[in-house]
């Protein structure tokens, strides 16, 4: 995590919905909803199939990562860190698969925990929550996309 001094500098301000990478997992442009009441990130899978490689945990999965678009996917593989019950904002709680990697924002790029779950009918692909962001941004959620404009689709 990195250092909080309020006083020294204002953290960077980011929107209530921004365009971010996943470099590791190979998809360029996603667009995430910042959620300061999910305290965990969330990314959206389906075809998710536990296995071992070299002896430890592993999930492969795919990804529809535009909104509204089920024809592009992207097959991703990732180290399985842990797993955890999860409770969605209807109340509902599901145990899910928590995976770590990088997100990128503008240039800004750090590690993030995030579970793996159906988001199909969900308005993101991908929800980056408090846990992410905390001491790193600022949110403003009057206004989206700060980092940078997403790709024309």
């Amino acid at each position: 995590m990195p250092e909080h001094n309020d006083a020294l500098q204002p953290l960077p301000t980011i929107g209530w919905r921004e365009w971010l990478s996943l470099p590791d997992l190979k998809i360029n442009d996603i667009k995430a909803k910042v959620d300061t009441g999910a305290r965990t990130s969330a990314l959206h899978a389906y075809f998710v199939e536990e296995f071992e490689k070299e002896g430890e945990a592993y999930v492969r999965f795919s990804i529809h990562p535009m909104q509204k678009d089920s024809t592009s996917s992207v097959s991703c593989e990732s180290k399985i860190v842990d797993t955890r019950q999860i409770k969605d904002s209807g109340g509902h709680e599901e145990q899910r698969i928590v995976i770590a990697t990088p997100v990128r924002i503008a240039q800004v790029e750090w590690q993030v925990e995030m579970t793996l779950t159906n988001r199909e009918t969900m308005g993101f692909r991908m929800l980056l929550g408090r846990t992410a962001i905390a001491y790193r941004y600022t949110v403003d959620p009057g206004r989206s996309y700060l980092s940078r404009p997403g790709p024309r689709i």
